[in-house]
């Protein structure tokens, strides 16, 4: 590229001698030069997702934080409703009967959420896919060999 008079840029073809040095590097060293900048690549995305994995981790560490914030909170209201209830039903009969009959409640509750649980669960099936895909990889890389 060089400069005009008048400040302007303007492209020039590349001389004869940079062209014949190109052509007289040995295909080695063509190999050689190809590996190193794959090299180089591969660190500079290894390092990248290294930067992405921490930054999202620490969005995903304060995003976990609200939510146990948000649980603990959750559990305040539900025992406060709760003892409401039973002060409420103790108005009715005795306290202790009152008691008994949140805490009834409460363990229906925690038994259907966890039989509903369980029914999910058992319908994981873990990552099938990318175990199938994990498999094929040592014969793509040999692929004169059967499997």
């Amino acid at each position: 590229m060089t400069e005009t008079a008048g400040g302007a840029h303007q492209v020039t073809a590349p001389s004869t001698r940079d062209t014949t040095e190109g052509s007289e590097r040995s295909l080695g060293e063509l190999l050689g030069e190809v590996t190193k900048d794959l090299s180089t690549l591969m660190q500079q995305e290894v390092a990248l997702a290294k930067a992405e994995a921490t930054e999202s981790a620490k969005k995903a560490g304060k995003g976990a934080g609200m939510f146990a914030g948000a649980a603990v909170g959750g559990h305040f209201v539900l025992l406060f409703l709760s003892l409401a209830a039973m002060w409420g039903l103790g108005e009715l009969m005795a306290l202790g009967w009152a008691a008994l009959i949140v805490a009834a409640v409460w363990a229906i509750i925690a038994a259907v959420l966890a039989l509903t649980g369980k029914k999910e669960m058992s319908k994981v099936k873990g990552l099938p896919l990318t175990a199938e895909t994990i498999k094929e990889i040592p014969p793509t890389l040999k692929p004169g060999e059967t499997r």
